[in-house]
């Protein structure tokens, strides 16, 4: 059975997502927080709960995604799992760490590559890795298909998608893999995104004003009653 925690990290509100099952072993999904007592937060859950996490997994590499993921590695000498293209990514963290000396931001972290198609596993747990450019180069998404859940990071939102503005960001790309990628998964998985309410495929498919041009078939286009 999948445990699912999620904790409001970090002043964006960043949803650092903590993942277990009956094995005890489990993963620490955008682990967001920056401070002392939000890391006595994730780490006393942690231990409370028994769980053994064993890696880190990254939907993306902005700073809101990222702040905890060398402590934790370090603590829990565990692995940070991350697509290859979010090198510049996470180098433009590193950037804004240095420019506004957000002292608790640290991006030197050995990196385990991930890409479309690759399945990780905790326990008897197993998500499936989804290649997902355009919020940044390299963002993916992480589905479980057997407990139905896609962990979106910053690609879809409830009602909304990812920006495009920074550095790495497409909205071309964007569209084309949310479309391409997440819109045909099944209407009942449960989608949790890095910020704000839980979702699902199905209610995106129908009220994400993002999305609802492309749903709409050309034959219903008249020039004449414009």
């Amino acid at each position: 059975m999948l445990n699912i925690k999620t904790f409001s990290f970090n002043p964006f509100q960043e949803k650092t997502i903590l993942l277990w099952d009956d094995s005890g072993e489990g993963v620490i999904v955008d682990p967001g927080n920056h401070d002392a007592v939000e890391t006595d937060q994730l780490t006393g859950y942690i231990a409370r709960q028994g769980i053994r996490p064993k890696a880190i997994w990254l939907t993306h590499g902005h700073p809101d995604h990222v702040f905890g993921a060398k402590g934790l590695h370090e603590r829990y000498d565990i692995p940070v799992y991350v697509h290859p293209d979010e090198a510049t990514t996470l180098a433009f963290s590193g950037d804004i760490a240095q420019k506004f000396g957000l002292r608790s931001l640290d991006v030197d972290f050995p990196r385990q590559e991930i890409r479309e198609g690759d399945v990780l596993r905790f326990g008897q747990t197993a998500f499936e890795v989804i290649d997902t450019p355009g919020h940044t180069a390299g963002g993916v998404c992480f589905l479980d298909k057997t407990d139905k859940v896609l962990l979106s990071g910053d690609t879809l939102f409830r009602g909304a998608i990812g920006r495009t503005d920074l550095i790495g960001g497409d909205y071309d790309k964007l569209i084309v893999s949310v479309m391409d990628k997440i819109m045909g998964l099944d209407g009942d998985i449960e989608v949790i995104p890095g910020h704000g309410e839980i979702t699902d495929i199905a209610y995106e498919r129908t009220h994400n004003p993002f999305l609802q041009p492309f749903n709409e078939p050309e034959a219903d286009w008249d020039p004449d009653n414009l």
